[in-house]
């Protein structure tokens, strides 16, 4: 029978399915497995699925000669070594589309979540200090009629840039090319990264990790940007220098930011920790139940169409098998 490694619980009745017809381990605790624990996990298996915090590396991928799909469970797959994979002969795959609603509707939960000051009023309301409406209280950051700029225009930026019309915003974006759909759309405009910086009352990074994006906001991008501005990353946190951030927050060079992915997750900067001008989610992007069990099913399928000897639906590789 052959051998399947799950490397995190799923959601969902997917798995079910799979332990009719193989023989399925999965990592029994909620933290990730660590590089000893995936390659012991991986041992003689022929399909690992697998999360995108999961370090997939070479000695992972040898560690079964039977490896015939790695299945990631998210839309990234930079965690994946792409290129050894490929050259094993193994299919690496993915769960694009999915997840795009989910992550619009998130990073908006976090730009209204910084510029109105939610978390702050929600503490203050539990910790008894609510004594009277007073003028002054918790002053935020209007949105409406303000300008979003957008940092990676794929299917996210599009989304987040839908929902922004509904708040009259004018909208930038800056992106490794042009999106004329986007701009259709949305009415979105194309400006550099200078501009970018600039001209956006909140910047919203959506893009993925790659030689470009990689640190890409740094000290010297937030001291361009509006004193007023706030960060929003959906991205991938290695996007963004979070001492960096944090200095610049202190500073009140920049007047807010909201993550859901950090640098060296889940490890986050003890000075972000003690900001107050923060909101901070444990990578709840695509959390939805309903989304999360999409994700799960398009891993799985996948997985039965290879150990099948079928091409899968979403390969990120591709093999030239006999």
């Amino acid at each position: 029978m052959k051998k399947i490694f799950i490397t995190a619980n799923l959601p969902g009745d997917s798995v079910e399915i799979l332990k009719e017809n193989f023989d399925i381990e999965i990592f029994p605790y909620r933290r990730s497995p660590t590089r000893e624990e995936l390659i012991r996990g991986a041992r003689n298996c022929s399909a690992l699925v697998t999360m995108v915090t999961d370090n997939i590396d070479k000695d992972v991928i040898n560690s079964s000669d039977e490896l015939e799909i790695i299945s990631n469970c998210g839309v990234g797959y930079e965690n994946i070594d792409i290129e050894h994979a490929t050259k094993r002969g193994v299919y690496v795959t993915n769960t694009p589309g999915v997840l795009t609603e989910a992550t619009a509707d998130l990073a908006w939960s976090l730009i209204t979540s910084v510029a109105r000051r939610v978390l702050e009023g929600d503490r203050l309301i539990r910790e008894g200090e609510f004594i009277n409406w007073e003028p002054t209280l918790l002053l935020g950051q209007n949105i409406y009629d303000k300008t979003l700029g957008i940092y990676g225009m794929g299917r996210i930026g599009n989304s987040i840039a839908r929902r922004a019309k509904g708040f009259n915003m004018n909208i930038f974006y800056h992106n490794r090319n042009r999106n004329a759909d986007a701009e259709k759309l949305t009415n979105a405009r194309y400006v550099d990264f200078t501009t970018l910086l600039n001209k956006s009352d909140y910047i919203v990074i959506s893009a993925p990790l790659n030689a470009q994006s990689a640190g890409r906001f740094g000290a010297d991008e937030f001291r361009q940007m509006k004193k007023t501005s706030i960060i929003i990353n959906v991205g991938r946190g290695k996007i963004i220098n979070e001492n960096d951030l944090a200095e610049a927050l202190e500073k009140n060079e920049i007047w807010g930011a909201g993550l859901d992915v950090f640098e060296n997750e889940p490890v986050v900067s003890d000075k972000l920790l003690k900001l107050k001008n923060t909101v901070l989610l444990p990578h709840l992007g695509s959390a939805s139940y309903e989304t999360r069990c999409t994700m799960s099913e398009m891993a799985i399928c996948d997985v039965l169409k290879v150990l099948d000897g079928k091409t899968p639906v979403n390969p990120v590789n591709k093999l030239h098998l006999n």
